[in-house]
């Protein structure tokens, strides 16, 4: 959630690292540091509570410049937001560091500490860290030395930064469940949480793997693993457009990302489609071998993730007859599972770094298969260097490209694309699923990004709908079978940015408790493609109207609904039923977004939220 940025140049890297910072932005954070080597060879920092742009203004009455520097974006995990809190955290006058994740046994280092005469200022796990390091440093006399023996002593998740007064030539890092990518340039060298951070001075990256500690020079860069041994990290060079940290002509980067869905659902579906079948091998070359023995799905996520495994849980048993279990990750990590036998376990998640999700991973792959373990892992994850990709024996990226928004859209409509590319992979190696169907679907998968296309220039319709919640405070979300986890997500959609409180029931459900809720204060949305469950549905609408509740109807354009008094239905473009929450969730998300603007939220960062969410 936090964000780290970090330099070491010839030149001053104080606009370098601030600009990092406001591109790290869109994670979510209460406060903001920076910490530089002046040119008189001292450590100074500036801290501030609130935006980047506060701390800016800090930088620009009281400027700071030097050529070794790190940065950091807070989120409030021990102790409040305040100046005292904010990274960088010093010890002394001569080390600063900054961090991301959590010290869980930061009481009893604390403690120590204390006993061995430091002195805290803050309310952080982090400022353990920077003593205990001192202390190290004291006893090697080398920052990456000191660095090495302190590890050992930290429990839980970091990715770290370090800088030295008295060894101003070196920026370290380490990290272990919190993501760092290096960046690499010429005579200078860079640090971040997140490459986009530093893409305004470099398109070459090198990403560290879990337990490594880095020390990076201006002319090149060391590594050692998790074992302590010196080890090279391929340099990949970065291909995404530097325009997708930019917000173009859009308000925000949200409105952005949803008018982005047509495009990165084509680029999602690309090379993974033949003629008439999905190409299994597009998901690995041992994809087709492993389906085959595949008896269970388990499906594990959060947030927006969890509601598409809901989804997909519809389409395995329905389409390739495969029992599926779907929990969300924080739940799943922490209870006793009884493994089916030969169980594909399926993590999807958009960053790669979910904390909870990562560790629903590591513990599935504790038991080996014939054991009481999985068969196999799949990630279905939109970034491909992210650690759930390489801890996961298959994946399928999902080519959303970078979401800013923390809100996420684009990246559900694609996680979608993907399980429907998974499910009927399995269906075609089972063989139960019909190949007549299964061109049909390919067909229809082919024409998804006109149609969301389609859904996308109804904003308009959906703007003017919008209206209707202006002063509203409550909303329920109605849907029948997969449409029900769409519902799931405008209800999440809406309350994460608009702030409106929201639920989401099977519409099935309403006799049973909800319907209680139900007046004219209480605004309905209901997603109502033209399926079977239909007709059944609109006995539940009409339940609604009798108690005087206000109607939002998306419809399928030939599911013969029409507006009436409370009643506003817009008519969807007719899609396949079984990808019909695909495209029904494009104008939930334009409703949340249109709500949001005229509450005056802050869309793209609402408050208390992260995108990344790499702690628990």
């Amino acid at each position: 959630m936090c964000g780290i940025v970090g330099a070491i140049a010839e030149r001053n890297i104080t606009p370098v690292l601030v600009e990092g910072l406001k591109r790290l932005e869109y994670r979510g954070y209460d406060s903001a540091g920076v910490a530089l080597l002046t040119e008189q060879g001292a450590l100074d920092r500036r801290r501030r509570v609130g935006k980047v742009s506060e701390l800016q203004a800090a930088l620009d009455a009281e400027p700071l410049a030097g050529r070794l520097g790190i940065a950091h974006t807070r989120w409030a995990t021990h102790g409040a937001p305040s100046e005292r809190n904010a990274h960088p955290h010093f010890s002394g006058q001569d080390l600063a560091v900054v961090h991301n994740g959590i010290i869980e046994n930061h009481e009893a280092l604390r403690e120590r500490l204390k006993g061995m005469g430091y002195v805290f200022s803050s309310d952080t796990d982090t400022e353990t860290i920077v003593h205990l390091l001192d202390h190290k440093l004291q006893q090697f006399g080398d920052l990456s030395a000191a660095l090495k023996a302190a590890i050992p002593e930290l429990h839980g998740a970091y990715g770290l930064a370090v800088i030295s007064a008295k060894q101003p030539d070196r920026l370290l890092a380490a990290r272990s469940g919190s993501p760092l990518v290096i960046g690499l340039g010429l005579g200078e060298n860079f640090l971040a949480s997140d490459q986009l951070a530093l893409r305004q001075v470099t398109d070459r990256f090198m990403y560290l793997e879990e337990g490594d500690i880095a020390e990076i020079r201006r002319d090149g860069v060391q590594i050692w693993d998790a074992a302590g041994q010196p080890v090279q990290r391929e340099a990949v060079q970065y291909h995404e457009g530097a325009e997708a940290a930019d917000k173009g002509e859009y308000r925000h980067f949200m409105l952005k990302e949803i008018h982005e869905q047509p495009k990165v659902v084509q680029r999602t579906l690309e090379s993974r489609l033949g003629s008439d079948h999905v190409l299994v091998q597009a998901l690995g070359p041992q994809a087709a071998e492993l389906f085959a023995k595949v008896k269970n799905v388990q499906i594990v996520a959060c947030g927006t993730s969890y509601h598409a495994g809901m989804v997909a849980r519809y389409w395995l048993e329905e389409l390739a007859g495969i029992p599926c279990q779907v929990e969300v990750a924080s739940e799943f990590r922490y209870r006793k599972v009884v493994v089916q036998p030969d169980t594909l376990f399926v993590s999807v998640s958009q960053s790669g770094e979910t904390a909870d999700t990562l560790a629903a991973l590591r513990n599935a792959k504790e038991k080996a298969p014939g054991q009481g373990g999985y068969l196999a892992s799949l990630v279905i994850c939109n970034v491909g260097t992210s650690s759930l990709v390489r801890e996961s024996d298959l994946c399928l990226l999902t080519q959303a490209g970078p979401e800013i928004g923390v809100a996420s859209t684009k990246a559900f409509t694609t996680q979608l694309v993907g399980l429907m590319l998974l499910t009927l992979s399995l269906g075609q190696v089972h063989g139960t699923l019909d190949k007549a169907l299964e061109a049909q679907l390919v067909d229809e998968l082919r024409r998804l990004p006109t149609r969301l296309g389609e859904a996308l220039a109804m904003d308009k319709t959906v703007e003017k709908i919008s209206e209707l919640f202006a002063e509203k405070h409550h909303s329920l979300f109605l849907g029948r079978g997969a449409q029900y986890p769409v519902a799931m997500e405008g209800a999440l959609k809406l309350k994460e940015i608009s702030y409106i409180h929201a639920e989401a029931y099977p519409a099935g459900e309403l006799k049973h408790g909800p319907l209680a809720l139900v007046d004219a204060d209480m605004p309905v949305v209901t997603v109502a493609p033209n399926n079977e469950l239909l007709e059944k549905l609109k006995s539940n609408l009409q339940e609604v109207r009798a108690r005087g509740g206000e109607l939002i109807v998306f419809a399928d354009q030939q599911a013969g609904m029409s507006n009436g008094e409370g009643t506003h239905v817009v008519a969807m473009p007719h899609i396949h039923d079984l990808l019909a929450p695909i495209l029904y969730t494009v104008p939930l998300q334009l409703l949340s977004y249109y709500v949001a603007v005229l509450k005056g939220t802050d869309v793209d960062q609402p408050r208390n939220l992260a995108k990344s969410v790499t702690v628990e």
